[in-house]
């Protein structure tokens, strides 16, 4: 796992060596192990690198091709890449390393643009080829590693964070209002190719984009789920596709195995978690690493669910380590959970991975973790719900957004309110498109897009990658991404959520972790925000750049400083502190 930059030139000059080494400079935490910078022409790419496949310095980027026709800069993990390296040799072609990196420079020479095709994994990358002078950007199906950029006429930046990018210098830091719209509706939520920062974009998920020498650019997407069914799908038994799911999952985490160092598990206690303990277990893996967070009560609230993770890794025989966090220093390590922040998140969950990462990351490289089990077999509390929805825009809305346009507009300054609702006009035109005809699978198919890719997805990368960990989500597996897709809506909304999925648990996990109320990382402390946490939002939000700036109405903030608790949105987060973490992270930024 690694971080990537680099500067593409449209003008005739070349570009800045020193400019795309503070920008790599800047990501150090995403890999510590390497550094490089190479430039030629009108394009130069830097790299930092965290070794996990090939520990030799001949897996160092960027990397060009035994042919010297192309070169990259790579993040992320090729699952597959031994089996596709074997099949590159058999036509003919030569390696100097182990890495997967290389494996993708000989397939882009094999197959071009359709070679993503093959990949199992997660990546963002660059390729640059030397004949055509072309610049080829790509991102994997789910956005699981970042992909950042900023372009004028002139020129081209990229980075994996946004801080990378702004370490460059010359960004328009203003505020783009459709995308505050989106954070404050979307609970946080800006969907691409929008950041929170005008000059700043990200490129969608399942996206190649190719950048023409004189700064034309096309993009090819390359991936879409799909949730129709054949009239087999449509006969089979729950038994059938409990089967199916289980024998998927198994396919997936068998995947995400691969590594030259040890993989360990994010152990939360729920069913997506202990299923990967499980499985792991079940493929041999001896001694496991995993772990645990909690965090004190708060207005009676427990902020642990130990017992449950305790029970699996008892039942496992795990290496398990439990980290509780005390309310101090919760308060105290926040600014570094801001600050890895590459956008604003408001679940309370940033500080939970954050934590738990520095923990893991003294221990091993690799964990695998149960993002996107939730959005991809319906385990959220909206989707039974729109199972009958006459208006599933409605339907939807209702459950998900933190706030309508209307209330909006008494929040917001006026000089940042849209007259129209972008944020519900982005959810009924994916609900309009083709290829999800049923409401449930119109919610699944926005949220495993969508949501997911900037929130849970974000948050793992973001907070591990602060501690030079790699995460990796065998629930988002394409295959097995498309598989649940063709199970019908009914089977994944039993149970409660999940019930094909439970079904599945219930031939590997003990009952007690799959019967039980669906849990989070539960943080209540800034669920409340009273004593020092509510000094903490409140100076934010009263400073003089704050003040400047002037996102929010005063006597809105007012009325959240009066009293915090009584204002939580539908997901159960906190008005001031979505209000005041917008603020603390742009400070934190220098914006």
């Amino acid at each position: 796992m690694c971080g990537i930059c680099g500067e593409v030139r449209f003008d005739g000059r070349a570009p800045d060596p020193e400019l795309v080494g503070r920008m790599a400079m800047a990501m150090r935490q995403r890999g510590p192990d390497g550094f490089g910078v190479r430039g030629g022409g009108r394009v130069a790419f830097g790299h930092v690198r965290l070794q996990i496949i090939d520990l030799s310095d001949r897996g160092a980027q960027p990397m060009a091709d035994t042919g010297h026709d192309l070169e990259i800069v790579f993040n992320g993990c090729i699952y597959n890449y031994k089996e596709l390296r074997a099949e590159l040799i058999e036509r003919g072609h030569t390696f100097a390393s182990t890495s997967d990196t290389e494996v993708i420079l000989n397939a882009w020479r094999a197959w071009g643009p359709s070679a993503v095709d093959r990949f199992h994994g997660m990546f963002a990358f660059a390729i640059r080829d030397l004949k055509t002078e072309r610049v080829f950007l790509a991102r994997d199906r789910f956005g699981i590693k970042p992909f950042y950029y900023s372009e004028t006429a002139d020129r081209l930046r990229f980075a994996s964070t946004l801080p990378g990018l702004l370490a460059g210098g010359g960004i328009d830091t203003s505020i783009d209002r459709e995308a505050l719209q989106n954070y404050m509706t979307w609970h946080a939520v800006v969907p691409p190719p929008r950041t929170i920062l005008a000059g700043v974009r990200k490129l969608p998920p399942a996206t190649i984009r190719t950048v023409e020498p004189d700064g034309r650019t096309s993009d090819k997407i390359y991936w879409r789920p799909s949730f129709e069914r054949t009239d087999e799908d449509l006969k089979r038994s729950p038994e059938e596709w409990r089967d199916l799911t289980l024998e998927g999952l198994r396919k997936a985490v068998r995947r995400r195995m691969v590594a030259d160092v040890p993989v360990g598990v994010l152990l939360s206690g729920g069913v997506d978690s202990s299923m990967i303990v499980a499985l792991l277990a079940e493929e041999g893996q001896t001694d496991l690493s995993t772990f645990s967070i909690g965090f004190e009560a708060a207005h009676g609230e427990r902020g642990d669910e130990f017992q449950y993770s305790d029970l699996i890794a008892e039942r496992f025989e795990t290496d398990h380590r439990q980290l509780m966090i005390p309310s101090a220093e919760l308060l105290e390590h926040l600014p570094g959970a801001i600050g890895a922040m590459s956008e604003p998140m408001v679940s309370y969950d940033n500080i939970g991975f954050y934590l738990l990462s520095r923990e893991v990351a003294r221990h091993i490289k690799v964990v695998q973790s149960g993002q996107g089990a939730d959005e991809v077999f319906a385990g959220y509390h909206w989707y039974p719900g729109m199972a009958n929805a006459v208006d599933p825009v409605a339907a939807y809305a209702d459950a998900f957004f933190d706030r309508d346009h209307k209330t909006l507009g008494r929040q917001l300054a006026s000089d940042y309110m849209l007259s129209e609702d972008a944020s519900r006009a982005f959810v009924e035109a994916h609900f309009a498109a083709a290829g999800a005809d049923h409401p449930v699978d119109k919610a699944l198919r926005i949220d495993t897009n969508v949501m997911l890719v900037d929130d849970p997805v974000k948050r793992v990368d973001c907070h591990s990658m602060a501690w030079s960990l790699e995460a990796r989500v065998p629930f988002l597996d394409h295959e097995l991404v498309e598989l649940a897709g063709r199970i019908p809506p009914e089977h994944k909304l039993a149970q409660g959520g999940k019930g094909v999925l439970k079904d599945a648990a219930r031939l590997i996990v003990p009952s007690e972790v799959i019967d039980r109320p669906k849990g989070y990382f539960p943080v209540p402390a800034l669920k409340y925000l009273d004593g020092p946490y509510l000094a903490l939002a409140r100076d934010a939000l009263e400073s003089q750049a704050a003040r400047d700036r002037g996102l929010f109405r005063k006597d809105y903030l007012e009325t959240l400083f009066a009293a915090p608790a009584d204002h939580v949105t539908k997901l159960r987060g906190s008005e001031l502190w979505q209000a005041a973490l917008l603020e603390l992270w742009l400070q934190q930024h220098g914006v």
